[in-house]
């Protein structure tokens, strides 16, 4: 298994500090940079990579430590939190990883996590040490699979989980993360995850193998964890319903908006108006991943798509509510043809004793036409934890609320045909007269019926886009997408 150790510290390790740390091996070890630089590698004279420690990253978003590692942890933002990882090819190599964070610690104070695999001492005899041939983070690869066996508490959408992720993905092998049943998923990470060729695989002890996600009983066969062919999966035992969350709901949205490429253009507005609307306050915090660092900042976010986008990238990002209050969004920004297109999905969690605002969608929706070119928005609601991490068993899935077709949208199928798009239900008017969004309330968030009622908007709008495509041109067919989320299914 990947060891990975962590250094929290109340000051920034200076270089010092790091070459101290970095010569816990040994003078017979070499250092090399990685990546974009940002990364450290203790390697052996044959290059081989025994423990990566990646750039101090200054956390000063509140809570950060806590969700990411445990009650548990004494460090509280803001601190410097080093992370160094070790390959598992080579059994003293978490040693070495321990003693790098331990000695980073023991200059500028604070601790260790896990507390048992900090130390100072030196770890000899690794130079000529040999390891399998597989890249620094993955466990076991093959032609099909990079798998990763992880035991932290939370698997998070890291700089390190994103970059197994790019790398799998460019290689045409499936993800495989392998966890023990108590560990949960950031939201994020579970956005990260969901649509790749990616599997989560739960090792439990009275069970075997199964897919923290689906349920699906798995085996190794021809090199991956899969389930039996033909059949349909087994469901395993520990994934099955477990008691209630004791009331507690989540809130999702999937807002996709298209804006005008204009230099003025700052980002992260919708999110900042569904955020206060929805809870009262603004994000907390951003980054590229997680743990997040920065305070919110709609401007700096803005400067880093526009120098992304300069190169013909998209840019994934992470904003995170504060403790009290729990939410978390992703949000991907990239330049089309239609101008820039963000793409965000927000998640709250609500505890058995709060009011959930499922009233203010209308409101939310009127704010965001008026003022953040809304394309489409979805809402819905599902029995789940609040704390917003997904667990390896059973959790209902999530009932649509309510969706909103943009002005453009509207304008693209005409306003008579886009109101008749749900029987029996007048949509609500948003917006100016001559220019309107439609807001179709769908239900309460308690019938998983609602779901034929969404997928009914859907075929509408997809007829009236194929009938319009097969005569006239249609101007503008991507604004009558209704994207967002579909209705849940198993996983293979």
């Amino acid at each position: 298994m990947t060891q990975d150790v962590i250094a929290l510290t109340p000051q920034m390790p200076d270089t010092r500090t790091l070459l101290a740390g970095l010569h816990a091996g040994g003078p017979d070890l070499l250092v090399n940079r990685a990546g974009d630089g940002s990364v450290a590698q203790l390697c052996t004279a044959a290059g081989q990579a025994l423990v990566s420690l990646e750039a101090p990253r200054y956390l000063q978003v509140p809570g950060e430590v806590a969700r990411l590692l445990g009650s548990g942890v004494h460090a509280e933002s803001p601190v410097w939190w080093t992370e160094a990882r070790a390959t598992s090819s080579v059994e003293a190599a978490a040693q070495l990883a321990g003693s790098v964070a331990g000695r980073l610690v023991a200059v500028h104070g604070g601790e260790v996590w896990p507390r048992e695999a900090g130390h100072t001492d030196v770890v000899a005899d690794l130079a000529d040490a040999a390891a399998d041939a597989v890249p620094l983070g993955v466990d076991l690869l093959t032609e099909k699979a990079a798998v990763v066996i992880q035991g932290r508490p939370v698997i998070a959408a890291t700089t390190w989980l994103t970059d197994v992720v790019r790398n799998a993905a460019r290689t045409g092998r499936e993800l495989q993360i392998v966890t023990p049943p108590g560990t949960g998923l950031t939201f994020p990470a579970r956005t990260l995850l969901d649509g790749l060729p990616s599997r989560w695989v739960v090792s439990d002890p009275g069970c075997g193998y199964y897919d923290g996600l689906s349920g699906a009983v798995l085996h190794w066969h021809e090199g991956r964890f899969t389930h039996a062919a033909g059949d349909k999966p087994q469901i395993a035992d520990a994934f099955r319903p477990r008691p209630g969350t004791g009331g507690e709901r989540q809130l999702l949205l999937s807002i996709r908006t298209v804006h005008p490429a204009d230099e003025h253009l700052v980002l992260g507005g919708a999110l900042e108006q569904a955020w206060r609307t929805l809870t009262g306050a603004p994000p907390a915090g951003w980054a590229t991943s997680e743990p997040i660092s920065a305070p919110w900042s709609p401007r700096q976010l803005t400067d880093l798509a526009r120098t992304r986008a300069q190169q013909s990238l998209p840019t994934w990002a992470v904003a995170i509510g504060t403790p009290d209050r729990p939410a978390i969004a992703t949000m991907r920004t990239a330049r089309t043809h239609l101008g820039v297109e963000e793409h965000i999905t927000l998640a709250i969690g609500y505890r058995a004793d709060q009011h959930i605002p499922a009233d203010a969608m209308p409101e939310l929706a009127e704010s965001l036409v008026a003022r953040h070119d809304l394309a489409t928005m979805i809402g819905q609601l599902r029995t789940a934890r609040a704390d917003l991490t997904t667990p390896a068993h059973h959790e209902p899935p999530p009932v649509p609320l309510s969706f909103t077709l943009g002005p453009d949208a509207v304008a693209d199928l005409g306003l008579d045909h886009a109101r008749r798009a749900l029987t029996g239900t007048a949509p609500i008017r948003l917006g100016p007269a001559a220019r309107p969004a439609l807001h179709y309330p769908l239900g309460d968030g308690t019938d998983p019926a609602t779901w034929q009622r969404l997928r009914q908007i859907n075929d509408h709008v997809n007829r009236a886009r194929q009938a319009e495509q097969g005569g006239a041109s249609v101007a503008r067919p991507e604004a009558t997408k209704v994207g967002g989320p579909t209705p849940p299914r198993q996983r293979n």
